[in-house]
Formats: C-alpha cells, structure tokens, sequence
C-alpha cells in the first residue's frame, strides 16, 4: 500500500502594513472631517454675514441668492437706530461684566477652598456642586421670578445679574486643575511658611494663568448670549441685554427685515469674537491644562 504524502501549504502571510498609507488615509479623513466641520460651522456664519448687506427683494426670492446683486450696508444704520441699539450694547457690558466678575470670583475662591483647606463635610459640598452642574437652567426659572418678584427686582440690574452667578462649573473646572498641581511645589511653599492667602497669591494663582483665562472666557461668553431670564426681568430697554434686543428689533415691524437683523447680529457677535481671538491661545492651553503630565 503506497502512502502519498501532501507537502504542507505554505502559511498565509499577512502583509505589512505600509506606514505610509495610514498616514496619507489619516490626513484624507483628516481633512475631509475639517471640511465638514467648517460647512456646518462656517455657513450659518456666511449666510448671516451676506443677508446682513442684502437688500429686501435679495431675501425674499426663490431660488435664495448666495451672493446679493447689491450690497446695502444701510442694513447696518438701521439695526442702531430702529431700536435703541447702544442701551443694549450698554446693559449688555454691565451684565456680562457684573455676572462674571462675580462668578469669576467666587469659582476661584470656592475652588480653592474645596481643594487647600481643611473642614468637615467637604466632600458633600462637592457633591452638591456636582449636582448644581446636573439641574438645567429653565428648571430653576419660576421659583427665581418668584424671588425676585418678592424682592421687587423686576427689571433692574440686580434682579437680572444675581440669579445668573451660580459658580458651579467654574469651581468644578478650577477645583480640577488646582488638583494637577504639582504636589512638591504646594508642600515647599508651606513647609517656607506660606499661609493660606500667599500660597494662593504666590503660587497657586500664578500657576493657574491659563486655565483662569479659560474660565474668564467661557464665563464671559456665556453671560453674554444669555436670553431666558433677561428676557423674562427686563420689561423696557432700560436694562435690556443685547439679545433681547434683537427679538424686540424682529417684532419692531410686521414684515420683519432681515437685513437689519442679521446686522444687529453681526454687531453683537464681533465684540465676543474679538475677546475670543486674542485669548483663544491661552483658552486653549488652559482647557488641556493638567491633560497631559511629564
């Protein structure tokens, strides 16, 4: 009996994987996510900005124009005169900057004390701040008119700028960073004396540039483009906001004129954007602060 014996099949050979290709499909799908991001991003953007110099028959046609037959910047004029345009811009700087001194102020302060000093129940103090970060914003709104109606501080300044500086993002985020400090500098300053203020004076607080930056700004767009409980304590434009204005600019004329409106946009979003492009470098570095550790 003769017996065939099958050479065995050579092993499957996995090809190596080229470097090189994964690195140009990364870039591909690099760009290609890039390019989404700016089309859901930016066109909004661009159609404001174009509607903001378009005359009435360019808005209102079918197919839409991308691009206006003529430019009208009297769109531009009439945002800041059909309505009292620079009381809002006013009320708006005095709220903004009411609200986030103090939700500044206290985000640092409370997180420093939650993370540097020593008293009993911290823990749950921190729980219920993480807790705060969990309540939306619209659930709060009936019992705050109720108080503020009580107080009578319907549309002034207090009524609005005090129901809006609750602090606890700001700690969580501060709170989190001043953990990422390194330890050995903490115990050097205290084993040389520094006391509760000129630790966080002298070394906490400098340390903490960026990520103080961050907070600023996140803070102070925020407060900024807030509409709800503006909307709901100011009565006039005494101490209306910018957004309000807006909606009141909308309603100013039965067939609404979006060419006015898109500028009064475009006029309340340019002081933001700017604060924002000066400090973008230092808001991003803040925000990555403590994500990566040598």
């Amino acid at each position: 009996m003769t017996v065939t014996l099958k050479a065995p099949e050579p092993a499957t050979r996995i090809a190596p994987k080229d470097p090189q290709r994964q690195r140009s499909l990364q870039m591909v799908f690099g760009y290609i996510a890039i390019v989404l991001v700016l089309l859901v991003i930016g066109l909004p953007l661009f159609w404001i900005l174009i509607t903001s110099f378009k005359d009435r028959s360019d808005i209102y046609t079918r197919p839409v124009t991308w691009w206006p037959n003529s430019f009208r910047p009297a769109n531009y004029s009439e945002a800041t005169t059909e309505v009292p345009f620079f009381t809002y811009l006013r009320n708006s700087l005095i709220i903004t900057a009411a609200t986030s001194s103090i939700k500044f102020v206290l985000g640092v302060l409370s997180a420093y004390g939650l993370v540097f000093l020593r008293f009993p129940g911290k823990n749950i103090v921190f729980l219920v701040i993480i807790a705060a970060l969990m309540v939306p914003n619209q659930i709060t709104v009936i019992s705050n008119y109720s108080l503020i109606s009580e107080l009578g501080w319907r549309n002034s300044f207090q009524g609005i700028i005090l129901p809006l500086a609750g602090v606890a993002f700001g700690t969580f985020l501060m709170r989190n960073h001043f953990l990422s400090l390194p330890a050995e500098i903490i115990e050097a300053a205290r084993m040389d004396g520094a006391g509760t203020f000129r630790l966080m004076f002298r070394v906490v607080l400098p340390l903490s540039g960026p990520t103080m930056v961050a907070f600023a700004i996140i803070t102070i767009v925020t407060e900024w483009n807030e509409y709800l409980w503006p909307f709901l304590m100011s009565d006039d434009s005494s101490v209306a906001p910018l957004p309000v204005g807006l909606t009141l600019l909308q309603n100013s004329e039965g067939y609404t004129n979006w060419g006015a409106v898109m500028a009064a946009t475009i006029l309340t979003i340019l002081p933001i954007l700017l604060v924002f492009l000066v400090l973008q470098r230092q808001m991003i570095k803040g925000l990555t602060s403590g994500a990566v550790k040598g």
